[in-house]
């Protein structure tokens, strides 16, 4: 089956109830999607398909329906998407586990509400849990990206 990753088609030989989880990860080595609870409750695995946040541990590749965007594809080095910056910015990160999923969970409310209230961010970002608690800076990171890209910035 084909797959596009961040651009990219990629034909993968692989079982149609494979995890995507693990298709991304083990089939074509890309790492950022994290496997943290494998039953869809943590949010470390989270994926972008067709511009959706999904949690890939437990979507069969055979479902996919559509392109996928991991953290990798999200912005370059180069040039950070907003939400990355802003996670850089607010120090968001301690043990970094979570993040990937953290940062496509809140790039995925921000492309649906551009100006989330506090309660948006905590309902968008309920089930990607951090271990650390870096929840305050989490909500300060994702208004910051926010207000970054009202803006055009």
């Amino acid at each position: 089956m084909q797959l596009i990753v961040n651009g990219t088609p990629h034909e993968v030989d692989v079982e149609d109830d494979m995890p995507l989880l693990w298709v991304l990860r083990d089939v074509l080595g890309i790492h950022g999607p994290k496997y943290g609870c494998g039953i869809a409750q943590c949010g470390a695995c989270t994926v972008h398909v067709a511009g959706v946040a999904v949690r890939s541990c437990s979507l069969p590749v055979g479902a996919v329906d559509g392109p996928v965007t991991t953290i990798e594809g999200l912005g370059t080095p180069a040039a950070l998407h907003a939400v990355q910056a802003a996670w850089v910015a607010h120090q968001v990160a301690q043990c970094g586990y979570c993040q990937s999923g953290q940062i496509m969970q809140a790039a995925s409310l921000l492309a649906e509400t551009p100006d989330p209230t506090d309660a948006d961010i905590d309902a968008a970002m309920e089930g990607n849990l951090c271990r650390c608690g870096t929840y305050p800076r989490i909500r300060a990171a994702v208004k910051t990206a926010a207000a970054t890209l009202r803006t055009g910035g």
